[in-house]
């Protein structure tokens, strides 16, 4: 028997039409097709979940009882499969403790080589380590980072203890918190805390714990009071999770102030630990350093002892400096890292793991990557398939897509339309098809812009934040720019960090998720869906409220949700469809109500497309038409939001803002998880944004979309510290005289 292709009969996850396909192992396999086609259902909804789920099945009880409940996908056979591995964009965790030094265990290496090198010499290497007890900063415990309460949030002196001075969520007046401290007689609960002594404010907020005995009826019970900042903080600590984005920060953690620890100064080792060197550096010293400094310093070092230690980690510090991601440093914590990045540090680990016979799975590595940036990732990737593996990506780059040996194309087009098997084969093949992907492949052609003309401008002077250099620049008012560079080189630290705080009320569109709520969709965030419920209150005569799953019509044993939650001791929550409405989140008496012949729950069932056809509503298809300009026809309308991908996620934004003018838009890499042919459709809504006179500025590595920019401001002329400065600013046919310029090299062969 032929065990060299993975054999798949039947999928039919999601929107799958019954494929068989033959994908051949130890390959580099690209599986392309439009946004919404159906290469994710098959790839990682059908092959990766039943690797994992057939993995999960050879554990003891005790081992799968703790795992992740997975049900065989929607496909009759999978045959000849491999153990996967999912190499994803999702960040590597929000915890302080994790740095890249720690995730790619370089740290490892580093705190050896100290204690067996360095001078003085102290012995054990977990002397060196921040996450032990005998290395970590005795006041910051290792996180690098002073924990506070903000008093000024915390509290409303204006108020007493009685009538709610204490503002945290679970302290407030009627709390169960709250009755405590009334009752303790601890203090005066009627003066206000502005009237508080210096002494009775420490004592309500930083006193150690207090063992207070208190009478209860006949007997006493005992009860301990610990000053509330400290406790608060205590908790945030034992924790350790990383701050929050500022938009991210929840009801508790905007309480939090995060600063550096004044006694380590933010290198979480105690002074023995930093009293170590080599050659005049610290431990500390060291992971402060971008990789690309570290590599040499190491190299550098000639003894006997430190050759077999620095020979593992400077095999992992050349692959992260290869795959693009050497301006970090070790001491960076993981939970800063982008996704792109997260993915690219992942891949790089894997390269140091000697299984073989494994089935990498990723998720289109290319994002976030300039296209100089493009050529090494596909080494990277043939180097996991010459060390014995077999490599399937997902991929809409161009450049990826012509180098893989076997593509598997998905389509024709997108949901309901998609689906089916177009082409699977050697990459020549698919021109010969109807392949969408193919037309775009073989079809290149130079572009023809009609720039619109810098007139007015808007100025940066002197930026110096993160790795910028003192940097001034102009931006154009109402017309497209593109701010360009390579990875790191500076383009989000200039928009995000200094226009954005020049320019407040501009409108910032990225790959945030838009929704964490499973009862949010793009029917309720684009507003279509009061529309609808009141088409269908006039059709039937009922009350429109009755239509909304939140409201009156939602069903009663699911409140809505169309799943049933079951929260198991020491296990994952248990999802499963709720067996009174069946998923459809609808009394029956509802879902007995029709408009033109269909139940709420149809309706909202429906793709974008296919609800555009069946509506007449003018407000109603006004809406649809632009989720349908922005790529996302093939949505449904009633998905959840939480379901999107990043890339999905940023173009409904985008649908949602339109209809505004006069406007200073952000965005940052929107053609993230879009394929070539739904780049063309971005590009006009774009354009169409700049002739309204709205000023667009896009951070982009695209070149398709670069090519047709108005006005560009290339960074660089690399990542981290080698970056930072302006190499260009002006129209696209000069950037490529720029000879420093790698996108000018890349914009070349385009225009």
């Amino acid at each position: 028997m032929n065990r060299e292709n993975i054999i798949v009969k039947n999928a039919h996850t999601n929107n799958l039409k019954n494929i068989d396909v033959e994908i051949p192992k130890h390959k580099l396999v690209v599986f392309t097709g439009i946004s919404g086609s159906g290469k994710s259902s098959l790839l990682f909804d059908t092959i990766y979940t039943e690797a994992q789920r057939q993995l999960i099945e050879t554990f003891s009880t005790f081992a799968r009882a703790r795992l992740p409940k997975l049900s065989r996908p929607d496909v009759d056979d999978i045959q000849n499969l491999s153990t996967a591995i999912v190499i994803d964009q999702k960040r590597m965790g929000n915890n302080l403790r994790s740095t890249v030094g720690t995730a790619t265990e370089i740290n490892t290496y580093l705190r050896l080589l100290f204690s067996r090198i360095g001078k003085p010499f102290i012995g054990p290497s977990f002397l060196l380590s921040f996450n032990h007890p005998e290395g970590m900063c005795p006041h910051c415990h290792g996180l690098g980072k002073q924990i506070q309460v903000d008093i000024n949030m915390l509290l409303d002196k204006e108020k007493s203890i009685y009538e709610g001075a204490i503002i945290y969520p679970g302290m407030q007046v009627g709390s169960w918190f709250w009755r405590e401290l009334t009752s303790i007689d601890m203090f005066d609960i009627h003066k206000k805390l502005k009237d508080f002594t210096e002494a009775e404010f420490n004592k309500l907020l930083y006193t150690e714990p207090i063992l207070i005995n208190k009478q209860h009826g006949t007997g006493t019970y005992s009860k301990t009071y610990e000053g509330i900042a400290r406790k608060l903080e205590k908790s945030v600590k034992g924790k350790a999770e990383d701050e929050a984005p500022e938009e991210e920060k929840d009801a508790y953690k905007k309480y939090i102030i995060y600063s550096d620890c004044n006694f380590c100064n933010g290198t979480r080792l105690n002074e023995r630990a930093l009293s170590v060197k080599i050659k005049e550096i610290s431990i500390a010293g060291l992971c402060a350093m971008e990789l690309t400094e570290v590599l040499p310093f190491l190299s550098s070092i000639d003894d006997e002892i430190a050759i077999p230690i620095t020979r593992k980690a400077q095999f992992l510090l050349e692959q992260l400096i290869e795959i693009g991601v050497g301006y970090l440093s070790l001491n960076r914590s993981v939970a800063t890292l982008s996704g792109g990045e997260s993915q690219r540090v992942k891949m790089a680990r894997q390269l140091d793991c000697n299984l073989v016979d494994m089935l990498y799975v990723l998720d289109e590595p290319s994002i976030g990557l300039h296209p100089r940036d493009t050529d090494k990732l596909i080494s990277i990737l043939k180097r996991l398939r010459d060390n014995g593996n077999s490599v399937f990506v997902v991929e809409h780059d161009p450049d990826i897509i012509r180098a893989a040996e076997w593509i598997i194309d998905i389509g024709p087009k997108a949901g309901t339309d998609g689906g089916r098997l177009v082409y699977s084969g050697e990459p020549q093949g698919l021109f010969s098809t109807n392949s969408i992907t193919g037309k775009f492949l073989l079809n290149d052609p130079k572009a023809i812009v009609q720039r619109k003309p810098a007139k007015e401008f808007m100025l940066i002077e002197n930026a110096s934040v993160n790795n910028l250099k003192n940097v001034s620049v102009k931006i154009p008012v109402g017309v497209l720019t593109c701010i360009t560079g390579v990875a790191g080189s500076g383009k989000s630290s200039l928009i995000h960090q200094v226009f954005l705080k020049q320019y407040p009320d501009s409108i910032v569109i990225d790959q945030s998720a838009i929704g964490k709520s499973s009862r949010a969709n793009p029917a309720t965030y684009t507003g279509i869906f009061d529309f609808i419920r009141k088409e269908f209150a006039q059709a039937t005569g009922a009350d429109a409220s009755l239509f909304s799953f939140n409201s009156k019509g939602a069903c009663p044993k699911c409140n809505g949700q169309g799943l049933l939650s079951f929260e198991l001791h020491f296990l994952d929550a248990v999802k499963t469809i709720c067996d009174e409405c069946e998923g459809k989140r609808y009394k029956p008496e509802v879902l007995g109500l029709k408009y033109m012949n269909k139940t709420i729950a149809e309706v909202l069932d429906m793709s974008v497309d296919e609800a555009f056809q069946f509506f007449t509503s003018g407000k109603i298809n006004k809406q649809l038409k632009v989720l349908q300009d922005v790529g996302l026809g093939y949505l449904k309308i009633g998905q959840s939001l939480s379901s999107l991908s990043g890339g999905e996620s940023q173009r409904l934004k985008i649908a949602s803002e339109l209809h505004k003018v006069g406007n200073l838009y952000v965005m940052d890499e929107p053609t993230t998880g879009l394929h070539m042919s739904d780049i063309q459709r971005l590009y006009r809504i774009i354009r169409s944004l700049a002739d309204k006179n709205n000023t667009v500025i896009v951070i982009e590595h695209n070149p398709d979309i670069i090519k047709y920019a108005d006005w560009i401001i290339d960074m660089g002329p690399e990542g981290g510290r080698q970056g930072g400065e302006v190499l260009f600013q002006g129209i696209p046919e000069d950037l490529v005289n720029c000879e420093n310029s790698y996108t000018g090299k890349y914009l070349h062969k385009m225009l």
